[in-house]
């Protein structure tokens, strides 16, 4: 009894014969193990040699079918963007539905769409179908300017919205910037999420297909694109839609993104095939650039410290001496001996100290330059920024060395905890920091121009712009244990009432409410 899932790869076909000769390798890639793959090409090509790609595709894979368009409709793209008009779109859709079509006559269990200008990881089916969801997308991203940043081809809702907006909220442009850096970096974490809309790499069930979902255009729906109105008429049947992140996609936007192909089809080839890579792809020559050497990165622990002696210092630094290989810590006029506690635990690693006669913090924004400073000043690989209360949850010292290996992301954010006391975290509408991502983890490169937020409190641990490197989410836990103790809590608002006494840089009902009698507490697991 032959119980392998069967899938239909179908794809409609109007492009350049470099670029679908990557694609035609891609699909060659794609494990299938336990499932049965079929396909169906639609020929829309213009050039001759991409038609024959496709015949000679059929002849070298069983089950191919591959079917003419009859039109010839001229497709213009160069490398700034892409010319759709709704002749063509709407083509694509009447493409699409035939193969929803051929997929419910054939009995095949899944139909995974894909345009021509994608590559594959080759586990994405195989990962798509152990999702078990009746709709799911496999993540790519776009620069669809050529001077702006790659964007998702997934949203939360209407064409193209990416970020959470509730219907009615009035949401200011700050707001709709940080929501919408929420959902980025979200993304950029391996996961199943959902969301409002997707498309161009798409698996969907027998189940979703019998039931009606398809690419009709809507009459009463303005949405640009026949993805949105599929999209709005699979939420509308009852359908969720979801992407996948663990295998982004490669998308050959413009030709000119050819050049990063090979690099795509190392990093994704398994490791015992590397060495085949050449019978693939020798009529277009070598690597362009060998791959990344993995060895030892530099982790630097910097901080700000100040009368830290009987508080948490002792205790933060033994964890962080675990993973780190230098620290750099200011001493920002220190009264007491915060300064041996620092060299007496860290013995044995490479410590840049240096001491601040007078205080500098009644003004932020410097003494955080003057730390970045210190710390560009030793060469860093990764710069790990964290206050001498803080410290990450047990697991961290097993996992850190995995973030800063790979080379596709350079900035970390982390959930930061603010403990009451020393076993339970304080929740409520104005103690929710936990609820938020803030970077705390950077690469340092010296081809980056770094800029401040110019504010003398508030002002972040990093420079302001560093969100435009490539970033994710880590579901690593920062514990905070500097408001943890009645004493504490008393020396800091006073100090928020004395630097900020009309809360031009915080929020006073914040403020106020450090000194709650009865907060809402959490217990922490670790």
């Amino acid at each position: 009894m032959n119980d392998k899932k069967r899938v239909l790869i179908g794809s409609p076909v109007h492009q350049k014969p470099a670029i679908l000769r990557e694609f035609s390798i891609s699909l060659h890639r794609l494990r299938h193990e336990h499932m049965e793959f079929g396909y169906l090409f639609i020929d829309d090509n213009q050039d001759e040699d991409a038609s024959e790609m496709l015949r000679d595709f059929a002849k070298a894979v069983d089950h191919v079918t591959v079917m003419a368009s009859g039109q010839r409709d001229e497709y213009s793209r160069n490398e700034t963007t892409h010319f759709w008009n709704e002749h063509l779109i709407w083509k694509v859709a009447e493409f699409k539905n035939t193969m929803i079509q051929h997929a419910t006559d054939e009995q095949y269990d899944y139909l995974f769409l894909v345009d021509s200008d994608l590559l594959l990881h080759p586990g994405t089916v195989e990962q798509l179908v152990a999702t078990g969801k009746d709709i799911v997308s496999e993540i790519f991203w776009s620069s669809w300017q050529s001077d702006s940043a790659p964007q998702p081809q997934v949203w939360l809702r209407d064409e193209y919205t990416q970020w959470e907006q509730q219907r009615g909220e009035d949401l200011c442009d700050e707001e709709i910037a940080v929501r919408y850096n929420q959902f980025i970096s979200q993304l950029k974490v391996p996961g199943v999420y959902e969301v409002g809309g997707l498309g161009a790499c798409t698996l969907i069930s027998r189940h979703a297909l019998v039931t009606g979902v398809n690419f009709k255009s809507i009459k009463n729906l303005s949405f640009w694109g026949e993805d949105r109105h599929f999209c709005v008429r699979a939420a509308a049947i009852g359908f969720s839609l979801y992407v996948d992140t663990h295998f982004p996609a490669y998308h050959i936007y413009r030709e000119s993104d050819l050049f990063g192909v090979e690099r795509f089809k190392y990093e994704t080839c398994e490791p015992t095939k590397k060495q085949d890579l050449g019978l693939l792809s020798e009529s277009i020559g070598q690597m362009s650039e060998p791959p990344i050497k993995r060895g030892r990165v530099k982790l630097t622990l910097t901080m700000v410290v100040k009368n830290e002696e009987k508080r948490y210092l002792k205790q933060v630094l033994k964890e962080h001496r675990k993973y780190i290989d230098e620290a750099v810590i200011i001493d920002d006029g220190s009264e007491d001996n915060t300064v041996d506690v620092c060299l007496d635990v860290l013995q044995g690693i490479p410590v840049r100290l240096v001491r601040n006669a007078m205080s500098k913090f009644s003004n932020e924004v410097d003494l955080r330059k003057q730390q970045w400073k210190e710390t560009v000043k030793t060469e860093p690989g990764w710069i790990l920024n964290l206050d001498a209360d803080e410290t990450f949850e047990g697991r961290f010292d097993s996992e850190i060395h995995q973030l800063i290996q790979q080379n596709d992301i350079d900035l970390f954010c982390f959930r930061l905890f603010d403990f009451w006391n020393e076993t339970h975290y304080r929740e409520d509408h104005l103690w929710r920091s936990h609820l938020t991502y803030r970077p705390f983890l950077l690469r340092y490169r010296s081809d980056f121009v770094y800029k401040w937020r110019e504010t003398p409190q508030h002002c972040g641990r990093f420079p302001e712009n560093v969100f435009e490197l490539p970033h994710r989410l880590s579901e690593l836990r920062l514990k905070h244990f500097g408001w943890s103790k009645p004493e504490d809590r008393l020396e800091k608002y006073q100090r928020y009432m004395l630097l900020d006494p009309e809360a031009k840089y915080g929020w006073m009902e914040q403020y106020l409410s450090i000194l709650d009698e009865k907060p809402n507490l959490i217990p922490w697991i670790e």
